[in-house]
């Protein structure tokens, strides 16, 4: 058992605040070496760009969810982490649309998982401005609330105090003993989060009493597709920016997630976007690394994406 490495699984619903959480943990001075488990929705990954690789390694999963689709990958990516010496601890960041159950249930019902890891804890972020609306058209985000050990409620700076209890009061009632940890950027104490020993079999077979019994169905909403969108060339910069502040504006109901690292014409930097619903949040993130290709990449998570003409507005935004 004391040869058991620690599972740290990240969830929480699209543009919740994981992968800022998660450089968060790279980047503190802790002395632990992690390996890092990425999913994304979309065919196209953005987070891996947008993580912080000091000395983790960073294993990604693309085009499916891993609940489902790719969960024998998760199997076995972990099968050959627990070959490897001095690792101190794993985190996976789910999709935002992943159901936390199978995810969970894999690290006790695969007998080589189980034997060489523990589940140590469920961290779900959640979204303070966004997450009442969340929590009423998706049951998966209701889902990675009632599963967690602790919940990160992020963007706490974003909503005022009135709303902020409202919203405090509708994950107490899914889920009464988790702890809510109040933060902007995720900006908390890593010891608040991590080797906690907080994951217990039983509240969880409370809440699912088959969690046990074989693999877990998990539908999702077929309305929610990605598109993911891809230039060697770089992007006339005023053009980007307006195309891309009006399709927020006009479709930000649909667009449950907009991400992408986009090539500038004229600038030297990376520039990085962050989009969740009508709120968009537009930063460099330093020269492009030594070796890679300037490119764009941009993902779209949502409804109704076909009908946004996306790529047609994203063609027209190449410079000259």
């Amino acid at each position: 058992m004391q040869d058991q490495i620690p599972v740290t699984v990240l969830t929480g619903f699209l543009g919740a605040g994981k992968t800022t959480l998660l450089n968060r943990i790279l980047t503190e001075n802790h002395g632990r070496k992690f390996a890092v488990i990425i999913n994304e929705f979309g065919e196209t990954g953005i987070d891996n760009d947008l993580v912080t690789q000091a000395d983790e390694e960073v294993f990604e999963m693309n085009n499916g969810c891993i609940c489902c689709t790719v969960r024998g990958d998760l199997i076995r990516i972990i099968g050959g982490l627990m070959k490897r010496k001095g690792l101190d601890g794993i985190l996976i960041e789910t999709t935002g649309l992943a159901d936390p159950a199978p995810v969970a249930q894999t690290f006790y019902v695969d007998a080589d998982v189980a034997a060489r890891t523990r589940l140590d804890a469920i961290l779900t972020v959640a979204d303070a401005v966004n997450l009442a609306t969340h929590l009423d058209e998706s049951h998966e985000a209701a889902e990675q609330i009632a599963f967690a050990d602790i919940v990160l409620l992020n963007k706490t700076d974003l909503v005022d105090a009135g709303a902020l209890a409202a919203v405090e009061a509708r994950l107490r009632a899914i889920n009464p003993t988790a702890k809510i940890i109040r933060t902007a950027r995720c900006d908390v104490d890593l010891d608040q989060v991590l080797g906690l020993k907080a994951f217990e079999l039983d509240r969880i077979l409370e809440i699912e009493p088959d969690f046990m019994e074989g693999d877990h169905a998990h539908e999702h909403d077929d309305g929610v597709t990605s598109i993911s969108l891809h230039s060697d060339v770089p992007m006339n910069p005023d053009a980007f920016q307006k195309w891309f502040s009006t399709l927020l504006r006009t479709q930000g109901q649909d667009l449950l997630r907009s991400k992408g690292i986009i090539d500038m014409a004229g600038e030297d930097e990376r520039y990085v976007i962050q989009g969740v619903h009508m709120l968009m949040d537009g930063n460099h993130m330093g020269p492009w690394p030594e070796g890679k290709k300037r490119e764009t990449k941009l993902v779209f998570i949502g409804r109704n994406l076909e009908a946004m003409n996306l790529r047609e507005g994203f063609e027209a935004c190449k410079a000259a």
